[in-house]
């Protein structure tokens, strides 16, 4: 393994990378019970969806750790299942209603799609054409969009609605007072937000002692704590659910591709391919960073490179398996905090997700609250690139900035990069006109910003 996955010379060993591996699943496993929900509601059978999610997540993890060497997961990506329910689901009022079947063909499209793009090295010049600024100003934002998530899912942030009789419909502007509508502190009586609060702080500990593998123990032991406190219920849960997997059950190549053209989803297949891109972009350059991967730029980026080919792979693979798109997960963040550097922690976090298949009714008993903390943690070693951005030069500070607060703040790490992107090419020709020839603007951004204004225009936001 030394010899294979050059662990000596990225600074690992084989138990960091396990424990890394193991943590990056236990905080992305939500997707096992999360995607079926979601995607169930389509039309979709929750157990297929399931079954679906475990194989993908597996085996084109596994595949981009063996082949890339690189320590970051791929699963059915959050936001983009919930994109395809919704277009299902608001579909069927219509005359020429969506069927789950043409919105899985809309994904393997839009994975064929990008396998040409990465191929014609399109996807790989983006490295190059993106400031560094920019660059790490998407991992900081990424490690705010994933503490959002953190924090929303353990019910620490909520939102309050007070005195108002109207519908607030989401993706609309409302015009209501401020006191009407704030975020704020959830219930500290809730169990899920003390046990998360625990989380922190054994984590937190542990980190400034420096114990290996904090978050992973962390995450455990805040699962042992719900499980005295009567917050998880063991024979509940492992009396429920199924052990050995019926594969009979799985959507495999479940399409239809004449409804697709019939219906006119072309929209959906750029939306799919749109929002993938700068996922996908965002969370292997911000994982590459924080993993030490770009310090070789040359070698990064033909690593990065590889990486998006296997996640072009994963997108049309996984619509074959029954699921919606696959994406690298930010998530795999936590694993490289934990130590991770190289493919042994991606192949580690595949071979669970398959375990998964036999052993989901262990994995439920881990608690959201458990794995929300430890994404809270990972918040904090992600924000630390913010010292590499220049702050200090405008046509740098504000799109960096663009990019650290649209992530979160509109929960979607796409408009973050989308608003960065297109300003910088705004104020860097500003800047040129000031001091000549002083900004770079790559050709790609120029490509990159007018399909973006495009996007937004006729397109229009996608949450």
């Amino acid at each position: 393994m030394n010899g294979f996955f050059r662990l000596k010379e990225h600074g690992t060993n084989v138990r960091t990378e396990i424990l890394a591996g193991l943590t990056t699943f236990m905080t992305m496993a939500y997707i096992l019970a999360l995607n079926p929900n979601i995607l169930g509601a389509s039309g979709l059978s929750a157990y297929s969806v399931f079954l679906a999610t475990a194989l993908a997540a597996g085996i084109f993890t596994i595949v981009l750790g063996l082949f890339v060497n690189f320590p970051v997961a791929l699963a059915p990506g959050m936001g983009l299942n919930a994109y395809f329910a919704s277009t299902v689901l608001a579909s069927k009022a219509s005359n020429s209603p969506i069927t789950p079947e043409m919105a899985l063909t809309a994904v393997f499209m839009s994975g064929i799609i990008f396998l040409i793009l990465t191929i014609t090295q399109v996807r790989q010049m983006l490295i190059v054409a993106v400031p560094d600024s920019l660059k790490h100003a998407i991992t900081v934002g990424i490690g705010l969009f994933i503490t959002i998530i953190g924090l929303k899912n353990s019910g620490i942030m909520t939102i309050g609605v007070e005195n108002t009789v109207t519908d607030i419909p989401k993706g609309v502007f409302t015009d209501v007072l401020g006191f009407e509508t704030v975020i704020h502190m959830g219930d500290l009586a809730s169990p899920s937000v003390y046990l998360t609060f625990t989380g922190l702080a054994l984590i937190a500990i542990m980190m400034v002692l420096r114990v290996p593998g904090a978050i992973l123990w962390g995450i455990l032991a805040t699962t042992v704590i719900a499980i005295i406190t009567g917050n998880v219920h063991v024979g509940d849960t492992l009396s429920n659910g199924d052990w050995v997997p019926d594969f009979s059950q799985l959507n495999f190549w479940d399409f239809d591709f004449a409804g697709v053209w019939e219906t006119g989803l072309v929209s959906v297949i750029v939306t799919f391919t749109f929002v993938e891109l700068f996922d996908t972009f965002g969370t292997l350059i911000g994982t590459a960073n924080r993993a030490g991967i770009m310090k070789d730029p040359a070698e990064g980026k033909k690593r990065v490179g590889k990486a998006m080919f296997v996640d072009a792979v994963a997108v049309s693979g996984g619509a074959m398996l029954g699921t919606s798109t696959v994406t690298a997960y930010v998530e795999s963040s936590a694993g490289i905090a934990q130590g991770g550097r190289t493919g042994l922690t991606a192949v580690s976090t595949g071979v669970a997700f398959l375990a998964a298949l036999f052993l989901w009714p262990l994995i439920s008993l881990i608690p959201g609250s458990a794995t929300a903390a430890a994404l809270i943690i990972v918040g904090v070693l992600m924000v630390q690139s913010v010292k590499e951005i220049d702050f200090q030069d405008m046509v740098y500070a504000i799109p960096a900035f663009f990019i650290i607060a649209f992530m979160p703040f509109t929960y979607n790490i796409a408009n973050g990069i989308s608003l960065g992107l297109v300003s910088y090419v705004l104020l860097a020709v500003c800047g040129n006109l000031r001091d000549k020839g002083k900004y770079k603007i790559h050709w790609l951004m120029w490509v990159l910003a007018v399909l973006i204004v495009l996007r937004y225009v006729l397109v229009g936001s996608q949450g």
